[in-house]
């Protein structure tokens, strides 16, 4: 059983779907991060920079694992799913690129222009423009592919909770066209629609206007 301590965030869902997609019986611990519980003594020993996701394989050793990239990794070689040897050079390039890109732009898109308008507006148009590119890129790269890798993989996993937070960044994901295409296909598989909603409280991924 793999036990799975998060709070309701993109990083968070991702291995929510991951999970789901695997078929692996799990337990949700929710980690309300709003309260600080992520920077409680118990929760740093199994995370040492206090950041949610974190898992824990009751069926190996009660192995703690950290950061979500390495989580949907250990999970995809463990269930042999999603990560084929084939295009793991494709598959890693993918998740990296969500790791150190997609996902710390978009979250600074995030603060500066929802959560925090008028405070930057440096930051605001800064992000803002970066938001665009982001979305430019990853239409571009559909437009001649299905997926971001060969095939359906943790690379899309990891970036589709991201892109779900679409209408908080008002770029207007309807406008393109292959990457509303991916998104739509990807938010359609069961798994995801399961995973998306970690702690069952009615939580669907959005839908493109």
């Amino acid at each position: 059983m793999i036990e799975l301590f998060t709070a309701d965030t993109p990083n968070g869902k991702k291995i929510g779907i991951m999970l789901e997609e695997i078929e692996y019986d799990y337990k949700v611990t929710k980690v309300n991060i709003y309260k600080d519980e992520q920077f409680k003594p118990e929760f740093r020993k199994i995370s040492p920079f206090s950041k949610i996701p974190v898992i824990i394989d009751h069926d190996n050793n009660k192995e703690a694992i950290f950061e979500s990239g390495v989580i949907l990794m250990y999970l995809g070689e463990k269930s042999n799913k999603f990560y084929e040897k084939k295009d793991r050079l494709k598959i890693n390039q993918w998740l990296m690129a969500q790791m150190g890109y997609i996902g710390p732009m978009l979250g600074q898109h995030h603060q500066f222009h929802h959560y925090n308008p008028g405070k930057s507006e440096f930051g605001e148009q800064r992000y803002f423009k970066i938001a665009e590119t982001i979305y430019k890129n990853l239409d571009d790269h559909l437009s001649n592919n299905e997926y971001l890798a060969r095939e359906y993989s943790i690379a899309d996993m990891a970036t589709f909770p991201w892109i779900a937070r679409h209408p908080i960044h008002d770029i207007g994901l309807n406008k393109y066209l292959n990457l509303t295409r991916w998104y739509n296909k990807i938010a359609l598989r069961p798994a995801v629609i399961k995973g998306y909603d970690l702690l069952k409280d009615g939580t669907v991924p959005p839908s493109v206007n």
